[in-house]
């Protein structure tokens, strides 16, 4: 029976794959900075850093496939060159090591956000980005974004020099088990506390984490070498989904919209306090820029290469609701979820 490690498998979307591998009768390692909690039967737990070369040498050894995930998924960091360390310098650790270990296939978890370019001009219709896109570091906003950028390029040279890697880009994940509340859970949860009366409105994609999890094995069993595949679910406004929680929470959502030019100054602003308190921004200035224009994808390559499919929107967002609610993250009661 092979062996699976899932770097990043306490998170979000890694728990999910962790789950969907242990239901598969597969094998599995993980390498996190923290243990499973709760632990899972006959999960192996490595618990470390991809910045430590010792310790990913001992979490790739005797593997025979890699699921790559761990990254710092912010948008701010107190110091931004963290990102470079972890997800670009710790990406390209991993690749190294798996490499040298012979590894028969490595899944890179990439991001939507290096797709489109935030200086591209606004267009009135909403233009579908898809896997063919080529940008430059130049197009990609903020330390976040482009320490993954460079660290789908490094997943890239590593499959031209020989390394079986698959690189699959997941839009913004939604859903149940979101224990670290990474942007998209924060986004949704503050608008069902009332926490934000106004919002910039844009578009973007959402898709459940569970369905992502479950592209990441068909990417590992289906996935071309070399070839990206954006794993995305439902385009929509933000405004929309803002109808959408209203229809199935009964709160009232705000209906106020900020102009563009007050919400990137309104970020300048929350970040440089945030560089001097230390604390994380209310808005990230590289989820404004990202904003700014249509973050709408075409995902048909991963549905039609790979045979992956996806619940509905509304059983995502029910069952985040759910487990928000289970959690004791809401602070407004609820009518129907």
């Amino acid at each position: 029976m092979r062996l699976n490690l899932v770097t990043g498998g306490c998170g979000f979307i890694g728990r999910h794959l962790v789950g969907a591998l242990v239901a598969r009768g597969e094998r599995v390692r993980v390498l996190d900075l923290r243990p499973l909690d709760p632990a899972v039967d006959g999960v192996e737990q490595v618990v470390g850093s991809i910045t430590d070369p010792t310790m990913v040498a001992r979490a790739v050894d005797g593997c025979e496939r890699v699921f790559h995930l761990a990254a710092n998924p912010n948008l701010w960091a107190p110091d931004p060159k963290s990102f470079d360390a972890v997800n670009h310098q710790g990406t390209r650790r991993m690749l190294e090591a798996a490499q040298k270990a012979g590894v028969q296939r490595f899944v890179y978890t990439s991001t939507e956000s290096i797709l489109k370019s935030y200086r591209a001009p606004k267009q009135s219709a909403r233009a579908l980005i898809d896997e063919t896109v080529v940008l430059t570091l130049g197009d990609i906003p903020g330390p976040y974004c482009r320490s993954k950028f460079r660290a789908e390029e490094a997943a890239r040279e590593a499959a031209r020099g020989g390394l079986p890697v698959v690189i699959v880009n997941p839009t913004m994940p939604i859903g149940p088990g979101d224990d670290l509340l990474t942007p998209p859970s924060k986004m949704i949860l503050g608008f069902l506390n009332g926490e934000t009366p106004a919002y910039l409105n844009c578009e973007f994609n959402l898709v459940d984490a569970r369905d992502v999890a479950a592209g990441q094995l068909l990417a590992a069993d289906k996935g071309r070498v070399g070839e990206r595949y954006i794993l995305g679910n439902v385009n929509l406004s933000l405004g929309e989904l803002l109808a959408e929680l209203q229809r199935l929470t009964g709160l009232a959502m705000p209906r106020t919209r900020i102009p563009y030019a007050l919400a990137i100054a309104s970020a300048l602003v929350s970040e440089g306090i945030s560089n001097i308190t230390k604390k994380p921004p209310i808005a990230p200035i590289t989820g404004v820029r990202l904003a700014r224009t249509s973050m709408a994808f075409d995902c048909s390559k991963a549905r039609g290469e790979l045979g992956w499919s996806c619940r509905t929107l509304e059983q995502s967002l029910n069952d985040a609701i759910r487990w928000m609610s289970g959690r004791g993250l809401l602070r407004r009661s609820v009518v129907a979820a």
